[in-house]
C-alpha cells in the first residue's frame, strides 16, 4: 500500500469559451461502479447538453477511463484525464458537460476549453493524502483512559470511536509507518496491560 493524492467531497467549474458552456464536476469516487453511477447521474441532470465527456483515474489497479462523447477524437476525454493524471490524483472523476453556444471552437480551442473546465475544478478542490493505516482497538481500566487518550491525540491518524462499558476501548488509525513505534510506546507506559487489537489495515486523510 502506498499514499496517494486525492480529493474530498465534490466541486463544480464552469468555463465559458465563445459562447459555448463547460461545467465541471468533480467527485471522488471508489470504483468503477460508482464513477459509472455518477456519470449517469450527471447525464441526466444535463440532459439537454451536447456532450458529458468524462476521465476517472482509480488506485486500485492503476486503472484510468476517459470518454470524447462524440467529440473529436482526442479533444476532451485525454485533455480531462491528463489534468488529473499531471496533478497526481488517484480515485477521482471529473465530468465536463458542455452546452453548444453556435460557434465552433476547432481542436486546439476544444482541448483548452475542457482542460481549462478541468483545471478549473480541481484548483477548487480540497486535496487529501490517502495514506495506509492500521485499524487499532484499544482495551483499557478506566483509570488508564486519559493518559492513553493523550497518547492518541499525538498520532498521525485519529480517534474513530470511543465505547465505555465494562472497560473503555477506543478505537483509532494510525500511519503504517508509526504503527510500531506507537504500540511500543503503549506497551512500555503502560506496562502491557492495554489490549493491543489489529482489526484492518485501509486507507485514510492524512
Amino acid at each position: 500500500m502506498k499514499s496517494f493524492k486525492t480529493i474530498n467531497g465534490k466541486y463544480v467549474f464552469e468555463l465559458t469559451e465563445k459562447r459555448s458552456k463547460f461545467i465541471a464536476t468533480l467527485c471522488h469516487v471508489e470504483s468503477e461502479d460508482q464513477a459509472t453511477e455518477i456519470i449517469n447521474k450527471i447525464r441526466s441532470k444535463y440532459w439537454d447538453a451536447k456532450h458529458n465527456v468524462y476521465a476517472y483515474a482509480l488506485n486500485e489497479g492503476n486503472l484510468t477511463r476517459f470518454s470524447d462523447d462524440n467529440e473529436p477524437h482526442g479533444t476532451a476525454g485525454k485533455p480531462v484525464l491528463d489534468v488529473i493524471e499531471g496533478n497526481g490524483l488517484k480515485n477521482v472523476l471529473i465530468v465536463v458537460t458542455r452546452y453548444f453556444g453556435g460557434v465552433l471552437l476547432g481542436t486546439g480551442g476544444l482541448v483548452r476549453a475542457y482542460s481549462g473546465a478541468a483545471t478549473g475544478a480541481v484548483n477548487s478542490a480540497k486535496i487529501a493524502v490517502m495514506t495506509p493505516c492500521c485499524v487499532l482497538s484499544l482495551q483499557c481500566e478506566y483509570g488508564m483512559y486519559d493518559l492513553l487518550n493523550k497518547l492518541c491525540e499525538n498520532i498521525k491518524g485519529g480517534v474513530i470511536n470511543t465505547d465505555f462499558n465494562e472497560q473503555v476501548v477506543t478505537k483509532i488509525y494510525i500511519s503504517a509507518e508509526e504503527y510500531n513505534s506507537f504500540v511500543d510506546l503503549v506497551n512500555n507506559t503502560f506496562n502491557g496491560k492495554i489490549l493491543i487489537n489489529i482489526i484492518e489495515n485501509k486507507y485514510y486523510p492524512i
